[in-house]
């Protein structure tokens, strides 16, 4: 895996590498610029006019040894300046006379549509206000250009930390970012606007921080860490998964949910549903156990269906519970059961969620906070639950807006687990797996996952892999990285647009049944 920083994590490392370390900043600045300097020579010729566009802070002093280093190069490079330069950082204020002693030719107003390439060096990673005035019109007019953009460690106007957009930010085809990689070049709507991210080693390293980073995604294939086969070995050695979904009309999440599990290597499978979901479960996944329950007219559990819900939960090493499952009487006490009779693992996915979070406020009221909210979801959740909320479900469950989650996912993520023992898998573009203090970014998956039961597959996913023994926090890890690796695999199939979810189930065995045969040949 690696790690991503956000910003006072960088500049603490930039701190410590200079005041302790004692490598000039200056010196730093030449081995960003260097990394800038191989972005553009893959992407321009000799003769293409290049302007550097450079803020005054550390980010355009980066931006302006790069045109200096390009220019004594033999490329054709200008630099404009963006900001009042009384206000210029140090370092700043040094290259920009080296560069004009070097012959560089500074301009005061630029005609972007004479130029092939800039290199984008206006706002660094301490941005963390909205952009307005003369930066946004340059900004604007930048976007608006036919130019290929090298973003100079973050794109200009995109938010470190979290991936926001101040108000406007520079669409760069390239991000050239120092040592780690940026959180807000991970999370959209940063990641659209950064383009292909480039890490550039400068000489600093995560050993530098006080406190080791927190927030990671895989480079590597994690799929060689799925739990190994065995050739002594039966169905009960890879686990007993409980599906506990599918109401009326909604026997294909239940099918979904549960093929999932089986297709990750789960020895055995029940599917837990209503009695009218009988034929259609037994045609679709014949390999299931089946169990189902009556409920009345009203929407309740029928009292001789019971006895057989609870030896369900009692037979399970693990339980998923949620998908289709409606949010009548009957499911919510079925969930009742399984939050005070099982000590297995369980996972909560949709109507599961949303019955939660009908509970939360019966216990909390209406105008709880949404730490009051998480305060008591951890009280009535069983230590190491998983939930796996998509942003509605979410702000339903922890009472944040819509449009609060969408201008700060992350931050509300890292909420979610503070303090407590719960797994959230927070279903985005890109999903984040929290837990503790830690927060994984899944950068695996495509749009056309969005569409209905994909997150049914994934719970699944997750479940099947806790059934083998993966520990839950690495099942809600890799399953996402798988979900989005079937997804990417069905959408080259289909194409985005065409997918369905059952296409996502069906990719799951190309994608994982030649790592698992290369670790078992190990």
């Amino acid at each position: 895996m690696k790690y991503s920083l956000n910003a006072s994590q960088a500049k603490e490392i930039d701190r410590y590498t200079i005041e302790e370390i004692g490598i000039p900043s200056v010196v730093l600045m030449e081995k960003a610029a260097l990394g800038v300097v191989y972005a553009v020579r893959e992407i321009a010729d000799h003769g293409d006019d290049i302007i550097a566009v450079c803020g005054t802070g550390k980010n355009g002093g980066d931006g302006i040894a790069a045109a200096r280093i390009l220019a004594m190069s033999g490329y054709s490079v200008k630099i404009h300046m963006v900001g009042d330069m009384k206000n210029a950082a140090k370092e700043t204020r040094q290259q920009l006379k080296i560069a004009k002693n070097a012959g560089v030719k500074v301009i005061k107003k630029v005609d972007y549509s004479k130029f092939k390439v800039a290199i984008d060096g206006i706002f660094g990673i301490g941005l963390s206000r909205q952009i307005t005035g003369d930066f946004y019109k340059e900004i604007e007019n930048i976007n608006a250009a036919k130019l290929r953009v090298i973003s100079v460690d973050v794109p200009s106007g995109v938010g470190t930390d979290d991936g926001r957009i101040f108000g406007i930010a520079v669409r760069a085809d390239v991000t050239v970012t120092f040592g780690s990689i940026k959180t807000g070049c991970l999370l959209y709507p940063g990641a659209e606007y950064a383009g292909k991210v480039v890490i550039w080693d400068i000489g600093t390293n995560n050993s530098m921080l006080p406190v080791p980073p927190t927030t990671f995604y895989y480079d590597e294939d994690p799929l060689l860490l799925l739990p190994p086969r065995k050739m002594n070995s039966n169905k009960g050695t890879y686990g007993r998964v409980l599906v506990a979904a599918g109401s009326g009309n909604m026997a294909g999440a239940a099918f979904l949910a549960a093929a999932a599990a089986y297709r990750m290597g789960a020895g055995l499978v029940r599917v837990l549903t209503t009695d009218n979901n009988r034929e259609i479960i037994q045609k679709k996944l014949p390999e299931a156990v089946l169990t189902t329950y009556k409920v009345t007219d009203k929407g309740a559990l029928q009292e001789e269906s019971i006895p057989d819900i609870k030896e369900a939960i009692e037979w399970a090493s693990v339980i998923l519970i949620g998908p289709g499952i409606g949010q009548k009487s009957a499911a919510a006490s079925i969930l009742n059961y399984c939050l005070s009779e099982c000590d297995v693992p369980l996972i909560i996915d949709a109507d599961g969620i949303n019955i939660l979070a009908k509970l939360i406020t019966e216990k909390t009221g209406e105008n709880a906070t949404s730490e009051e909210r998480i305060a008591k979801l951890s009280e009535i959740l069983p230590a190491g639950t998983i939930l796996t909320p998509h942003k509605k479900e979410l702000s339903r469950l922890i009472g944040v807006s819509l449009a609060e989650l969408s201008m700060g996912l992350f931050s509300a993520s890292e909420k979610c687990t503070d303090g407590n023992e719960l797994i959230f898998v927070k279903k985005d573009v890109r999903s984040i797996v929290s837990f503790g203090n830690s927060n994984y970014i899944n950068v695996t998956g495509n749009d056309g996952m969005a569409t209905g039961g994909s997150g049914d597959v994934l719970g699944g996913i997750i479940a099947g892999l806790i059934a083998q023994g993966e520990s839950r926090k690495s099942a809600a890890m890799t399953g996402c990285y798988i979900h989005g690796l079937a997804g990417n695999a069905a959408a080259a199939k289909t194409g985005a647009r065409s997918m369905l979810a059952g296409d996502i189930l069906e990719a799951i065995p190309e994608i994982i049944s030649p790592k698992i045969k290369q670790k078992d040949n190990m």
